[in-house]
Parts: structure tokens; C-alpha cells; sequence
């Protein structure tokens, strides 16, 4: 097997053999570096990906997650370094926005590549539909007919069951639709979908959750554990991460660590380095002091031995100690909530002729924690601006409590001043903050509990990443104090480091929090009671966590199901005859005749089928006739059973 090799810029070309490559390994990289401005991304970090390895890539966002995963695909160089590859590799990447090409449609979308399996592909559906607009062209049809067969040997058949079954999933039905027509969230399924189907040695998804609702995430779950390549994503779904992936490794100023095992695992783990770290550092620290007081004292000068202690104090001086962790342990105050918070009555709300909210009300109390859920589209982000009096009702009052300050986290990215520094947004809202026994907390201290180190503060807001600026708003709003606080979707684009500091600061919070999200781990760790949109329209409440509300939806679902059927037994036994009617009698005594004959043709097609071998015209009218006998002699079959348990009752009375 042959193996390339790109070299990033400033490297030299060695022709090396692939002897020191990995065996297990599909893809190596050794020593990548990278800078952005002054910033060090990759400090000559080397690591491996094995075969059908599921790798979790974690870091505080601005870290250089996303970028790494743009150098592993090829799409991003780095400054230095190397990775090894064999040639016939083959990589699919899905960013965290991506970009369709317009005119396209959803079908030819997923299909475009260059692989001969998606080309065969895109040419069969798109004969397809040019045969469904005129199904007497005689050339279409026989056009149809060879794409059938390079269908069929490129064994595709089962890739393209699978893209319209990927499809549906992810909530996409019309096949033949346009992507220009498409929403945001729309178009990001349409690229999942993409890239799940694209063949590939490994696959790197960026942010694949994102503005997914929880049943599609369980889905996709489900369905990256049978996938047959490697796998490298980026998520701040943590329960996601704890199911998908079987390693972690984590981007931490500018080195990778490695972790064998999912995102439980890492945690246990990751406590273990950092405490070894915290010990290496008190070891250096008073080794350090024991070298500097030995020299201090005097000791006789040129001598060997002391210039090789002044060597190993400039060591030890030199020597990195782990950074110090930030962790929000203080309760910020907020301006004092009285007994009446926010109460909705009867109301209601539509968009376009479309109901998504109908005659609801809701009482919230003070200290309660609410999450909003149900699927996208559903209308949970209307009720909350409802709710802050940000959109009004058609129908319906909202009355808000006269010492309510609402602090609202939207979706929607808020324009900052590019041209101030971290430090500066911050103390435009407010300079310092008081805990709850009114103790002064500066901007700067608030700023390096939300993971903005002192040198950081100092950074133009130009130069921050797209995760780094949420984490920066989410800061600003919570630095106005207010005594309620609504966070839309405060999950999407921020990291899983900065979410555990949101979640530790909103157990101390004293106010209300109230939340749309679909991250099952923020619900769980957050809130206490949900307001859950269903796909029947219904709005309906809930007193638990998110996953004991599943549980018992699942529970629900499943006895409605046993009652279903038992009911169908009941209301057949009440609805008894005495005898059967004449056209009952008729069918009874041609009815056994008629599956006979029905079983009959189901053989000859089956021999027919074998039969027809490489003729793919015949063997698809014959298998379409084959499936519209087998579900006719069900029908029967069902029915002679129907008329079996009457006859029987008949007789009993």
C-alpha cells in the first residue's frame, strides 16, 4: 500500500518510509504547529487515528478545535508538521455552517461527490425523475435501465435505501425540493445527511447536534454507532460524547492530551492529570526554593557545581506550571425578586395561518427552573420571548411582577464593538458586581471565572472566535444582575468547559432561570420542571428532570399502545353477531380458495424472479407485482382470521 504525505509550510520534504506508522493507524500526524496572530494553537502536538476509533475533541472554545479538525481534513494548512496518510484514504468533513450550493436539489445535494457510488447515484435519481415527468419515453426507460444496472454493480442499491432513510430522519421529505428554499437549520440536516452517506475512512463533524431536537440527537446516536469508519467530532452535547465516543483527546493551551475512553471516563481521568499536575508543581516550586536559598547563602563562587545549580534554577525558573483553574465559587447577587414573578393567561399565538400556541397559561413562582422543550418549529422560543415581553400575544395576558429584571440570552449573535477590548465590553455593562453578602466582585475577576485569563482580557474582540464571543455575551448578561434570567438555545456554540461554569453559577443563582434548550445534560443539571411542545400541537407540563420525563414518556407510550390493542379485542366482542350476513357467508366460502391462489403466484414469481436473471426491466415489474401479492395475501390472511373468530362465536352462543 502506497502512503502520502502533505508537509505544512516551513517543513522540509523527507522521503520517509511508512515503517514507523502504526499499524492500527489510518492517519498519523507528528509535530503540528500552529499560531493565529500571537496565539499558539498546535504547540508540535503528534497524535494517531485508528481504525473505527469514535475520537471526541474537546477545549475551551478559541482553543483551536474547529481549525485542527480543518488541517486533518485538508482543508487548513498549518505552519509546521506532518501528516501521514495512505492515498486512497478517504475523509468526509461537515463544518459547523455549512455551505450547499444553490440550485441544486436536496436529492442531487447529498449525492454530489466524486466518489463512483455517489456518482452512479446522483445519475439514477435524476433518470428517475426525468422518467416520472414522462413515463411512455421509451428512452428514458431504456436510459433507466443502464443506470440500473451500474446501480447495481456498484452494489448501491442499499446506500441509496439508506440517504432517503438518513433523510427522513432528519425530518427532510421532500427529496426533489430545492436547497435555495431551505431554512438555516434545514440546510445543516441536508449536509449531516450528506456527509453520513459519503463514503469514508474517516468522518469529521463539527458541531453535528447543533439545532437538532432531542429525537433526531438519540437518532443520530444510534446510528454513528454502526458506522463503519473512523470517527472525529466536536460537541458540546455531553451525554452525545459520553455515548458516541470511545476517546477523548482535549486542546488545552496548545497541547493534546489523550484519553482512552468516553467523556465519563475523561472526567475521572483528566481530575487524576491535573492533581499530578498541581503535585509536579509544588515539587518544582520548593525545589526551586531550596536551589535559590543555597545560592542566596553565598556558597563559594566558580565552581563547577555551583554554575551547574544557577543552570538547573534557570531550568526550574523556565519550567511551565499547569494553569490555575478557574471555577466560580462565589454566589452573585441580584436585585431582590419579589413573591410575584410572571404569570401568562390564556394565551395564544400563530404565525402564517399556523397555531402554535393555544389558550396556555402558566403560573412561575419565584426560585423555579423551567426548560422549554419539544421539536424545532414547535413555537418553544415564541413562548419565552412571550413570556419577556418580547413578542406579544394575539390572544391573552402576560403579567410581569413589578421588581422583575429580566436578563435575556438570545440564539442570535449580538453585535459588539469590534474594536474594544474583552475587558472593555464588560465594564460598559458594569465595572464590579456584588455577591450575596454583598461582596465586590471586579469585571476582571468575573472575567477569569468565565475562562478569560488576565493577558486574555486584553484581546481585541476582533480577534476573538465565534465561541469565544458567546461566552463573552453570555457574560454581559449575566453581569446586568437581573433577578430572571431566559436563555434560548445558551448550549449551542459554547464549549463543554464553559457550560459546567454556566451550570455551577446558575445553582448558586438566587433569581428564576428559564430555558430553551435540547441539551439533555444542561436540562438535567438545570431545571426542575419543563414545558414540553409535543408533535400533536399539545402543550403539556412536567415536575422532573428531562430524563425522568422520557422515561415516563416512554412508559406512557408504551402502555397506550397495550391499551390500544386490548381495546380493539373489547370493542370486537361487543360488536357480536348472531350470524353472518350473506355477503359475510359469500366471502367465508371463496376465501380460502382465494389464498391458494394468491400463495400459488407468490412461487411462480419467485421463480420468475430467478429466472429473469441480468434482465433489470423485467425483474423490477416482476418484484413490484411480487410485493403487491404478498401484501394482498396478508390482507387475505388477516381477514379469514376475522371471519374465523366470528363463525366461532357464532356457534358458542
Amino acid at each position: 500500500m502506497r502512503f502520502s504525505k502533505y508537509l505544512l509550510p516551513v517543513m522540509l520534504y523527507k522521503d520517509k518510509t511508512v515503517e514507523g506508522l502504526d499499524n492500527m493507524s489510518i492517519l498519523q500526524v507528528e509535530n503540528l504547529y500552529k499560531t493565529y496572530g500571537e496565539k499558539v494553537l498546535f504547540d508540535h502536538i503528534s497524535f494517531a487515528i485508528a481504525a473505527k476509533q469514535r475520537i471526541g475533541l474537546i477545549g475551551v472554545n478559541g482553543t483551536g478545535k474547529s481549525t485542527l479538525l480543518k488541517v486533518i481534513a485538508g482543508i487548513e494548512s498549518a505552519d509546521s508538521g506532518e501528516i501521514t496518510h495512505s492515498n486512497a484514504i478517504r475523509i468526509e468533513y461537515l463544518p459547523q455552517q455549512p455551505e450547499l450550493k444553490e440550485g441544486l436539489s436536496i436529492l442531487e445535494q447529498i449525492y454530489f461527490g466524486d466518489a463512483p457510488i455517489m456518482q452512479v447515484m446522483r445519475e439514477y435519481e435524476l433518470a428517475l425523475n426525468e422518467l416520472e415527468k414522462d413515463p411512455e419515453n421509451e428512452a428514458k426507460l431504456k436510459y433507466l435501465m443502464t443506470i440500473q444496472q451500474k446501480m447495481d454493480q456498484h452494489e448501491a442499491w442499499e446506500a441509496n435505501t439508506v440517504a432517503k432513510t438518513v433523510l427522513t430522519k432528519l425530518g427532510i421529505t421532500d427529496f426533489q425540493k430545492p436547497v435555495t428554499y431551505l431554512s438555516g437549520g434545514q440546510k445543516k440536516r441536508i449536509a449531516i445527511a450528506k456527509a453520513l452517506i459519503q463514503p469514508a475512512d474517516i468522518l469529521i463533524l463539527d458541531e453535528p447536534t447543533n439545532h437538532l431536537d432531542n429525537e433526531t440527537i438519540e437518532w443520530l446516536e444510534g446510528f454513528l454507532a454502526q458506522y463503519k469508519g473512523s470517527i472525529v467530532l466536536i460537541t458540546h452535547d455531553r451525554y452525545f460524547l459520553n455515548r458516541v465516543t470511545n476517546q477523548i483527546f482535549e486542546l488545552d493551551q496548545g497541547q493534546l492530551y489523550t484519553y482512552s475512553g468516553n467523556y465519563e471516563v475523561f472526567l475521572e481521568k483528566k481530575a487524576e492529570r491535573e492533581m499530578n499536575a498541581e503535585q509536579a508543581e509544588e515539587k518544582r516550586q520548593n525545589l526551586l526554593r531550596r536551589e535559590l536559598a543555597w545560592l542566596r547563602r553565598g556558597a563559594k563562587a566558580r565552581t563547577t557545581k555551583q554554575k551547574a545549580r544557577i543552570g538547573r534554577v534557570e531550568d526550574l525558573q523556565e519550567q511551565k506550571g499547569p494553569a490555575a483553574k478557574q471555577d466560580v465559587d462565589f454566589a452573585i447577587g441580584s436585585t431582590r425578586l419579589g413573591k410575584k414573578v410572571l404569570e401568562l393567561e390564556h394565551i395564544s399565538k400563530g404565525y402564517d395561518g399556523k397555531q402554535l400556541i393555544k389558550d396556555f397559561s402558566y403560573l412561575i413562582n419565584p426560585g423555579e427552573r423551567l426548560g422549554i422543550i419539544g421539536p424545532n418549529g414547535t413555537g418553544k422560543s415564541t413562548l419565552l420571548n412571550i413570556m419577556a415581553g418580547r413578542i406579544k400575544p394575539d390572544e391573552g395576558t402576560v403579567d410581569v411582577g413589578t421588581t422583575v429584571k429580566i436578563g435575556f440570552y438570545t440564539q442570535e449573535q449580538e453585535e459588539m464593538n469590534e474594536n474594544l477590548r474583552v475587558v472593555e465590553y464588560i465594564k460598559e455593562t458594569a465595572e464590579v458586581v456584588y455577591t450575596v453578602d454583598q461582596q465586590v466582585i471586579t469585571a476582571e475577576q468575573m472575567l477569569e471565572r468565565f475562562l478569560f485569563s488576565r493577558s486574555a482580557q486584553w484581546t481585541y474582540i476582533r480577534k476573538l472566535s465565534g465561541g469565544e464571543r458567546r461566552r463573552l455575551y453570555l457574560l454581559k448578561v449575566l453581569m446586568e444582575e437581573p433577578n430572571v434570567l431566559f436563555l434560548d438555545e445558551p448550549t449551542n456554540d459554547l464549549d463543554t468547559q464553559t457550560l459546567s461554569v454556566l451550570e455551577d453559577y446558575l445553582d448558586q443563582f438566587p433569581g428564576v432561570v428559564l430555558t430553551v434548550s435540547h441539551d439533555r445534560y444542561f436540562l438535567d443539571r438545570v431545571v426542575d420542571h419543563l414545558i414540553a411542545f409535543e408533535k400533536d400541537g399539545q402543550i403539556s407540563r412536567f415536575q422532573g428532570s428531562y430524563s425522568e420525563y422520557m422515561e415516563e414518556k416512554k412508559i406512557s407510550e408504551t402502555m397506550k399502545e397495550k391499551e390500544n390493542h386490548s381495546s380493539e379485542k373489547v370493542i370486537y366482542k361487543k360488536d357480536k353477531k348472531k350470524r353472518l350476513s350473506y355477503k359475510e357467508q359469500q366471502e367465508w366460502e371463496q376465501i380460502e380458495d382465494k389464498i391458494a391462489d394468491l400463495e400459488e403466484r407468490k412461487v411462480q414469481l419467485e421463480q420468475e424472479i430467478a429466472a429473469a436473471g441480468s434482465d433489470l426491466g423485467k425483474v423490477t415489474e416482476l418484484y413490484k407485482e411480487q410485493e403487491q401479492v404478498e401484501a394482498k395475501l396478508e390482507e387475505t390472511m388477516e381477514r379469514w382470521e376475522e371471519l374465523s373468530l366470528l363463525i366461532e362465536e357464532i356457534e358458542q352462543n
